[in-house]
């Protein structure tokens, strides 16, 4: 008996195991075949008690009246959060609301960036004992700002704008489906990791080298600006003074979707149909089962592959205009960590939030016409030691293409000294919050180290759908 002759019985995805292996059992046994297979299953899934003690079908009884118990619990008391900034729509604060109601919840935090997402909103930072939500971590998972510091003079913004458009063309990809293909593959010691952790690693191995070193469309961008120090830092090792700088934002493309939605049917397939219907996307996978560790293995495998991602892009677009990095940092999004806090170990998922711990540093985004800074975190324990990601979104992509054309949009910014390659009307500056503001609202989560103005912007401009 196949899962779908199963499901037509009455047993739903989360239980289908316990059901083979009854069957199993009983086949072994020469019990309970055809006809009366058919007419027993429908029968303990509507009576499980009566079976309970059924040598072959006890453990499916049980695991039935399992999650009639949790569907018929009252639901857990929400955890607060606390929200810095108020420029915040109502549907991001619903969605906190429920990711607060998860049994496991033990900690949130709302970033002044924040706005609609899938499960968590983006901007949303969630803490859990012992379970991870793989939509509250994110379909482009390990998504990553990097930038780098060149040993070029920053006049060459002014004086050679054509040399580093030409070092963007060609030694990036955007888009959807994106890559370098099989003849042009790019190296990186990511690709000599071990892949087979998981079905879904090993069976996109091919497709990630294959992308590796490229972009996906959406907020992703690789730029040239200039970097202004106003005085000497001394864990980056430079002088106050201006620099030219490469700023990135990527993750890890189709193999890091592959994994989210993987593991997420097999999260709310777990549950039962009132927290199926209930969580959705926030389905949970504890940390204890097999598919928790093994979506542990191949989240962490997708943050080394993003992070390989951007080391590919920037070598690339270095080489091109002869240049070498003098210094750099480079942070996740989208992730979760195994950190301490209050004294107990959870999981925290940053769903579009940078990791802000004491000392720790970090770039946060504007637009395409706005400042980004890198900061450096003070530690708030409020924010689960956390900050935003970047401005936030104000405008959906759907309104950002009726209401503006980037055309005339590129013509206004050319004006004002920056020079856009490609992109999509979805993400000119008017569909963002005002970055300073955002900035102002979190004070009391980073200091700012250093401001980066863009001035060559490339991003994905085919108008395909965002990747996260």
């Amino acid at each position: 008996m196949n899962n779908s002759q199963l499901r037509k019985l009455g047993v739903p995805d989360f239980l289908i195991a316990e059901a083979l292996a009854g069957i199993r059992s009983a086949a072994e046994a020469k019990e309970l075949r055809g006809y009366k297979l058919k007419q027993f299953l429908p029968a303990l899934m509507e009576n499980p008690a009566e079976h309970a003690d059924d040598p072959h079908f006890g453990p499916l009884a049980t695991a039935v009246m399992t999650a009639e118990a949790e569907d018929l619990a009252p639901p857990p008391e929400p955890i607060g959060y606390r929200t810095w900034g108020d420029d915040i729509d109502a549907e991001a604060h619903k969605q906190m609301r429920e990711a607060c109601s998860l049994p496991s919840a033990r900690g949130a935090a709302l970033m002044p960036d924040a706005h609609l997402g899938y499960g968590l909103p983006i901007g949303g930072v969630l803490g859990l004992e012992n379970a991870v939500v793989p939509y509250a971590v994110g379909v482009d998972i390990a998504c990553r700002i990097k930038l780098s510091v060149l040993d070029v003079p920053a006049g060459y913004l002014e004086a050679v704008p054509d040399r580093l458009e030409t070092a963007l063309n060609k030694g990036t990809r955007f888009g959807v489906g994106s890559s370098y293909g099989r003849s042009g593959r790019q190296h990186h010691p990511v690709m000599d990791q071990d892949w087979s952790i998981t079905r879904i690693t090993r069976e996109n191995k091919d497709k990630a080298w294959a992308q590796l070193g490229s972009s996906g469309s959406g907020n992703h961008f690789a730029e040239f600006g200039l970097l202004t120090l106003n005085q000497r830092d001394e864990e980056l090792g430079l002088e106050k003074g201006e620099y030219l700088a490469l700023l990135s934002h990527s993750g890890s493309r189709g193999v890091g979707a592959a994994v989210c939605s993987t593991y997420s049917a097999i999260a709310r397939n777990k549950l039962g149909k009132r927290q199926q219907e209930r969580f959705g996307r926030l389905a949970w996978l504890d940390m204890d089962s097999q598919e928790g560790q093994e979506y542990w293995a191949a989240m962490n495998l997708m943050g080394d592959y993003a992070a390989a991602n951007h080391a590919v892009l920037h070598k690339n677009v270095m080489d091109l205009i002869g240049a070498k990095a003098i210094a750099g940092v480079e942070n996740h999004h989208n992730f979760a960590w195994k950190e301490t806090h209050g004294g107990k170990e959870i999981y925290v998922h940053r769903k579009g939030a940078t990791p802000a711990g004491a000392g720790v540093l970090g770039v946060i985004p504007g637009s395409m016409a706005d400042p980004a800074f890198i900061v450096r975190g003070k530690g708030n324990a409020e924010s689960l030691d956390s900050a935003s990601h970047g401005a936030g979104r104000r405008m959906s992509r759907t309104k950002a293409k009726a209401k503006y054309t980037f055309g005339s949009v590129k013509k206004t910014l050319a004006e004002r000294g920056v020079r856009v390659i490609s992109a999509g009307s979805d993400e000119v500056p008017g569909v963002y919050k005002n970055i300073r503001q955002v900035m102002a609202a979190q004070t009391d989560l980073v200091d700012v180290v250093a401001r980066f103005d863009p001035r060559v912007v490339k991003m994905c401009g085919d108008g395909s759908r965002a990747e996260d």
